[in-house]
């Protein structure tokens, strides 16, 4: 039950009995097996269906890293990346939709209060979908901001009820130069084209939004430069809670990361299953030969082990370091944000290289597009192919810094 009561600052919706953490976990943990046996189908429709979406909000998904004074439980942003990782090994292409719905709460609440109430205000349960690449240019008009075009790669859209819609700002007031950012823009404002056909994380849905000359109230902008550095409006009004000045490139993109590590930690769980009990039937290998005691499937699990056992951890410790500094009252420096960039790409490279090991060694079987080794082998690239995880471009950032050159990249 959701109880609205009227106090200074945002309206408070607050659970009657909000999950703890373990709670939550084990109601996550319960979804895994329908979720698991829906991922073909998933795939097959190129979206997450609302009833799964449904089940995750009723077990408090949605609400982990969201303001408390919404109904949130203000967790910290390693839990969700923790818990995102669970969930990715039943489909990865739930747990990429789910996380970033569940870290745009985080971001939502990044913004001015009056955004956040035009979100939540009058339905607690709006969930946001999100495009950040800035590709249109806003026009300045009075109060606020018209934009026009096409934002791709909007994963989740279906399921939400507003977008993120990056774009350029022009050079206004104290700005001098024109500035990338977030405008907040409901459903109604914009339509859906069916463009995403893809063969990794197809269950994403991630289409385009389509805007025609939609009007952004200025309030509901929030400048890349305010939430890249954790300096943002609401980080100022949440100061009981330091998680929400944790730089966006430092904790969003972790997210997206976990659904890759997530998703080859089930892959090496169903790879162990099957081959366990597998014999061979080929006469070049030798027929009726256990797979399990060929010396080159150990290795294939060994190295597929420690991958993600690898990946996981840093990519957990990582976010936990910069909890850490925020927390101690201090702001994440360039140095810790490029940090943060460099383990999740790097963490999403080891997720790749566990897939690869393992898919490779399915033979014949693995060739069926039904298999879930070769489905998260698919949907570990795909996550590789995004431009916050690519490694040359991203190790390259990291480098420049460590050389004492300019990095340049997305931190």
């Amino acid at each position: 039950m959701i109880v609205v009561e009227r106090e200074a600052g945002p309206a408070a919706l607050r659970s009657a009995a909000p999950p703890s953490i373990e709670e939550l976990r084990t109601r996550i943990a319960a979804l895994a097996t329908p979720i698991k046996a829906r991922a073909g189908q998933i795939e097959a429709d190129r979206r997450v269906p609302m009833d799964i979406i449904d089940m995750l909000r009723g077990a408090g998904y949605f609400d982990l890293v969201k303001p408390s004074a919404y109904g949130g439980l203000e967790a910290d942003f390693s839990t969700l990346v923790d818990l995102n990782t669970d969930l990715a090994k039943s489909c990865a292409s739930t747990a990429w939709v789910a996380g970033l719905l569940a870290a745009h709460q985080w971001l939502v609440g990044s913004f001015p209060a009056q955004a956040q109430h035009d979100v939540w205000g009058a339905n607690p349960d709006a969930l946001v979908c999100g495009s950040y690449a800035p590709v249109c240019q806003a026009e300045a008009t009075e109060g606020g901001y018209l934009i026009s075009g096409r934002w791709s790669f909007e994963s989740g859209c279906e399921c939400a009820q507003w977008s993120l819609c990056a774009a350029i700002l022009p050079a206004q007031g104290d700005r001098e130069k024109p500035a990338p950012a977030f405008l907040l823009v409901p459903e109604a404002d914009y339509t859906i084209a069916d463009t995403w056909h893809v063969i990794g994380l197809a269950g994403t849905g991630s289409k385009t939004l389509v805007l025609d000359n939609v009007f952004v109230p200025a309030h509901r902008t929030l400048l890349f430069s305010e939430t890249t550095s954790g300096e943002t409006p609401g980080a100022k009004l949440y100061r009981h809670h330091p998680g929400f000045s944790i730089p966006m490139l430092s904790a969003i993109p972790s997210c997206l990361a976990s659904v890759a590590v997530g998703a080859a930690q089930g892959a090496l769980e169903d790879y162990l299953d099957r081959t366990a009990r597998r014999v061979t039937r080929g006469a070049v290998a030798g027929g009726q030969n256990r797979m399990a005691e060929f010396a080159t499937i150990q290795l294939r699990v060994a190295e597929a082990t420690a991958s993600v056992d690898a990946a996981r951890r840093g990519l957990v410790a990582d976010l936990r370091e910069r909890e850490g500094t925020v927390n101690a009252g201090e702001k994440v420096s360039v140095e810790e944000r490029i940090k943060s960039r460099l383990g999740q790409a790097f963490a999403v490279s080891l997720a790749i290289r566990a897939t690869e090991a393992l898919n490779a060694s399915t033979g014949g079987q693995g060739l069926d597009l039904a298999n879930p080794i070769q489905r998260a082998w698919r949907d570990a690239n795909a996550v590789g192919r995004h431009i916050s995880m690519n490694w040359d471009t991203v190790g390259t950032m990291y480098g420049q810094m460590a050389l004492g050159l300019e990095p340049k990249g997305q931190y």
